[in-house]
């Protein structure tokens, strides 16, 4: 598989960086709860909203779509594998035919609720493994970019989020959709420009300090220090936040006050 420290992201306008910025919302599922959807709706631009598979349950999902839609945040689908038990970040070996068409009614369902509360999903992006397999499997990346597809109907386009240079963004540009390019913030990246694996120590950063760092060389489009030290070239359109990172909300509110003190424009990439 080819390196992944490179990207062909939208270059910012000539009057400064502009980048997007998400977070993983809806994470909880009946009465119990993980992520503060109120508090970082009031920071991010996009929601990355739990579809059921992974966490979520129709009574979340219809009351964040509100939410984000009062606050003018565009609502994604954040698509996985059904795993409730395992959070979405276990490995799982699903035929693409069935996966396609479980990717299409996670979709689907958050529409429904988007649509009620006036607004629509204007993108996707899949959940942990998920996220990590179709970055270098070609056919779970396939069965994705087919469920998308299937939900955004012949010849629209639902743009897909994703690590850049992945198998998913080539497979959503050949199938016509816009491929939008993400970087983290608060994860640790491999000398090839992947992620760490969740299982290995340091996969996410420690300190609000680490975070924002990141977070401003991402948005000047230049590099970010990997976990072994080397200099990584990470150029990305949106950038993601983990929502059930302890305190997330106020390392939200820190990071988009020193993307705004250095002058990067944060707005949704829809």
């Amino acid at each position: 598989m080819a390196s992944l420290s490179t990207s062909s992201g939208s270059a910012p306008p000539a009057s400064g960086p502009v980048i997007d910025l998400n977070a993983d919302l809806g994470e909880g599922f009946g009465r119990w709860t993980l992520t503060d959807d109120e508090a970082l709706l009031s920071v991010v631009t996009s929601a990355n909203v739990a579809c059921g598979f992974h966490a979520g349950d129709p009574a979340i999902m219809r009351r964040v779509c509100e939410r984000a839609a009062e606050r003018g945040v565009r609502i994604g689908a954040q698509v996985s594998y059904r795993d409730l038990a395992g959070f979405g970040r276990r490995a799982m070996e699903v035929p693409a035919d069935e996966l396609a068409a479980e990717v299409a009614y996670q979709i689907g369902a958050l529409e429904v609720f988007a649509r009620a509360a006036g607004s629509r999903v204007s993108y996707v992006k899949p959940h942990g493994a998920l996220y990590n397999r179709t970055v270098g499997d070609a056919a779970q990346a396939g069965a994705v970019v087919a469920g998308v597809r299937l939900a955004a109907g012949p010849g629209a386009d639902l743009p897909v989020l994703g690590l850049p240079g992945s198998l998913l963004l080539a497979a959503a540009a050949a199938e016509g959709l816009t491929a939008v390019p993400e970087a983290f913030a608060d994860r640790a990246y491999t000398p090839a420009g992947t992620l760490v694996p969740r299982d290995r120590p340091g996969a996410v950063l420690g300190g609000a300090d680490a975070v924002v760092a990141q977070a401003l060389a991402v948005a000047a489009g230049g590099a970010v220090t990997a976990a072994d030290g080397s200099r990584v070239a990470v150029a990305a359109r949106s950038l993601c936040l983990h929502g059930d990172t302890p305190g997330a909300a106020e390392l939200a509110r820190r990071v988009r006050a020193a993307l705004g003190g250095a002058g990067v424009r944060v707005e949704a990439f829809t």
